[in-house]
């Protein structure tokens, strides 16, 4: 065959480019039996990607829930001082937890006795739910809430947990739930993230593990979530340079597009160029949704006062909640908000003084996240919005010693953790799962981190088997060969 006749090659040497002779020359018969196998693995991946990634498909079958409100308590809530009442603790005040292992929490060394709760506690609702002090205003949701007390991960470390709690795995590089979700589903708004990440506006940083807890992993990068900056402008290079107009911009945006797609004829499976062409293309789209969707100010005073914009203690995590609120009104899929930063007394990681930092992290999220339930249910958006709110793992029932004895904190339980699930199909007032008589281990109807990925992909209508991505020779899953739907807390 003449070389003029090959597709891509040019028949003067003189603008034959290294890359082309070495890839046409060394790599030959081997290369074109690797594509041929990377299109047999591609095609296995469903769903189509091809035309719009992110075009909204649906599931498996008919679901309720439509999009994902992530409550993150950052730092381990202590499931004890929360949401799973536990009266043995007063009975058993200042006595020795027999069998324990000192290597259960992060500080195996500052092992102290069994400490009661500081907190009162209070039956609420037709659900008789147990309710601590510090939540006023989530109470009036309890019967909306379903409560799983029996969750349980593998890791006492902050990092490896939030990893699994996000990804389903205890080391990076692998996609989250909300990457899974936006693959399965895609989202309802094109002119708008469909993964959206808001963490701590107050200065304390960032979760640890940063952004791999909300990476997309192997998946295509446009799945991958967006960060919203916690200060100033939601997100960067919204606005349109001062020197350009609608129809220049267009013109420029194409022509980028155009050779964009030139290079991507000659690498079709490097994911990262895919994503940054859809990436560009989105941020045009949101040049002129995403200023108003940020827009707090167009709420009505009335709303903003309900979550607490008003309030010093609590307007950050307020905003975001109804910032939380309005994206999943426009369609976005998934929404991850995320309370405290980077450890101990900047998050719920209340190693020396359990009561001062939950209060302190109580006060900064109760009446945002009440009034977020409400909101959503006065608009009715709560059947079709799937609220989760939990953390990477619980604390322990025992107090952790410390130099001033003034201060009483807990460790890091892996052992145990409450997650509650509100709206998006949900059984409202629902209590599934018990830990042990002090809230030490989970004991009854046990709830792995599989198990409640699979759960939440359920509430969406997605079989947690059947959402699959094939890399490095196999077909991955969010749950990977485990878990189980808990279908009691489902309505």
């Amino acid at each position: 065959m003449p070389f003029n006749n090959i597709p891509h090659f040019n028949a003067n040497p003189s603008f034959v480019r290294r890359r082309d002779f070495l890839s046409r020359t060394g790599q030959g018969i081997g290369m074109l039996a690797l594509a041929n196998l990377l299109q047999d693995n591609e095609a296995k991946a469903a769903p189509d990607l091809s035309l719009n990634p992110l075009a909204p498909r649906q599931g498996n079958f008919p679901s309720k829930a439509k999009s994902v409100i992530w409550l993150f308590m950052n730092g381990g809530q202590s499931q004890v001082d929360t949401w799973d009442y536990k009266p043995a603790l007063a009975k058993y005040d200042g006595q020795d937890l027999k069998g324990f292992d000192k290597f259960t929490g992060f500080f195996s060394g500052e092992v102290g006795p069994l400490m009661k709760s500081p907190f009162k506690f209070e039956q609420k609702g037709k659900s008789g739910s147990w309710v601590p002090e510090i939540f006023p205003n989530m109470v009036d949701h309890v019967d909306d809430m379903a409560f799983i007390h029996s969750c349980f991960t593998e890791t006492n470390n902050h990092s490896p947990a939030l990893f699994q709690i996000n990804t389903g795995f205890s080391r990076m590089g692998f996609p989250c739930v909300g990457s899974w979700v936006t693959y399965g589903l895609g989202s309802v708004s094109q002119n708008l993230p469909a993964f959206v990440v808001m963490y701590d506006t107050l200065g304390r940083g960032l979760p640890k593990g940063h952004a791999s807890n909300w990476g997309a992993g192997f998946l295509p990068g446009i799945f991958q979530g967006t960060a919203l900056n916690p200060q100033g402008q939601a997100i960067d290079n919204l606005s349109r340079l001062p020197h350009m107009n609608e129809k220049e911009q267009r013109n420029q945006l194409d022509l980028v597009t155009r050779l964009n797609r030139l290079h991507q004829e000659e690498a079709p499976h490097e994911a990262a160029l895919a994503a940054r062409i859809e990436s560009f293309e989105l941020a045009y789209r949101m040049q002129m949704s995403a200023p108003e969707a940020f827009d707090i100010d167009l709420e009505p005073e009335r709303i903003r006062k309900m979550y607490g914009l008003d309030n010093k203690k609590c307007s950050h995590f307020a905003r975001q909640a109804l910032v939380a609120r309005r994206l999943v009104e426009r369609g976005s899929r998934f929404v991850q908000i995320y309370s405290g930063g980077m450890e101990n007394e900047r998050s719920w990681d209340g190693h020396r003084d359990i009561e001062g930092n939950h209060r302190q992290f109580a006060g900064e999220t109760d009446q945002p996240i009440g009034a977020l339930l409400t909101d959503l249910k006065q608009r009715g958006l709560l059947d079709s919005t799937l609220v989760i709110c939990c953390g990477e793992f619980g604390r322990l029932p025992i107090v952790q010693k410390t130099k001033d004895k003034n201060f009483m904190g807990r460790d890091h339980n892996p052992h145990a953790f409450t997650t509650w699930m509100a709206g998006g199909g949900v059984k409202g007032g629902t209590h599934y799962g018990e830990t042990d008589e002090v809230g030490f281990k989970a004991a009854v109807n046990r709830v792995s981190v599989n198990d409640l990925h699979a759960t939440i992909l359920q509430l969406l209508g997605i079989d947690h088997t059947k959402l699959t991505y094939r890399y490095n020779g196999r077909d991955f899953r969010l749950t990977d060969v485990a878990g189980n739907v808990v279908k009691e807390i489902i309505a």
